[in-house]
């Protein structure tokens, strides 16, 4: 349905919905604009958007165009949007507003123009579906860019981290490693110590890093996220 990204990229996908997938993919697209790339960020398909005067507004496409300094349209970064906050396919579905693919292509095509790489963030899961037949992993597949996973620190993080590399894998998607988000740091308890070195063992993938649980105060990272993310050579992992 769609081509591979024109430029390089990373695919920002997550173990569940709610695990801060935007935060990290927002933080990134920081990390290269600080360092002076032109870099695009996409949200392709957006649900729960409020509705203001000028349309639905993906508050997550919001973010990552602040934390990229995007010279874009809010529209063009999440070309679908949709009210209700379910799974796309479903919201799509009640809306009776089918998702439109050659807008997602358009929308890819004209960000990769002038920009030097791409984060593309999707929504929820991995096997989230976008309309009847299509689920994100397809969406990873076609992008074919390295994939990075942001994970809950806490109890049950290992099984659903470690299904997540596994899906993607065997769908021939490279696996840059996990992100764990929202680390409890004072108050980490015998499963959030352990689970970043049991992901590794049984993923065999790295944990690039642990961002720490602080609060963000509008569009601005809090400094142990951005302390967090330098830790990391993203542009080792670009393709």
């Amino acid at each position: 349905m769609l081509r591979p990204l024109a430029i390089p990229g990373l695919f920002i996908t997550g173990t569940d919905t709610g695990v801060g997938k935007t935060l990290v993919a927002g933080a990134i697209a920081r990390w290269f604009r600080q360092r002076r790339y032109r870099v695009a960020v996409s949200k392709p398909v957006a649900t729960g958007c409020p509705h203001r005067r000028e349309g639905l507004v993906s508050e997550d496409a919001e973010f990552l165009a602040h934390c990229a300094d995007s010279p874009h349209p809010l529209d063009l970064i999440c070309p679908q949007r949709f009210a209700e906050p379910l799974a796309p396919a479903v919201a799509a579905e009640r809306s009776k507003t089918p998702i439109d693919w050659p807008a997602i292509q358009r929308s890819l095509d004209l960000l990769s123009t002038n920009s030097q790489l791409m984060i593309v963030e999707g929504a929820g899961g991995i096997y989230v579906p976008i309309d009847g037949q299509i689920t994100m992993l397809d969406l990873a597949v076609w992008l074919k860019r390295p994939a990075v996973i942001v994970a809950r620190p806490g109890l049950g993080t290992i099984n659903h981290s470690v299904m997540t590399v596994k899906l993607l894998q065997q769908a021939g998607v490279t696996v840059a490693g996990v992100v764990i988000n929202r680390y409890p740091a004072e108050s980490a308890g015998p499963a959030e110590e352990s689970n970043p070195r049991q992901i590794e063992k049984l993923a065999k993938v790295p944990v690039l890093c642990i961002v720490p649980d602080e609060p963000t105060a509008g569009h601005d990272l809090a400094p142990g996220v951005s302390a967090a993310i330098e830790q990391v050579d993203w542009l080792a992992l670009l393709a």
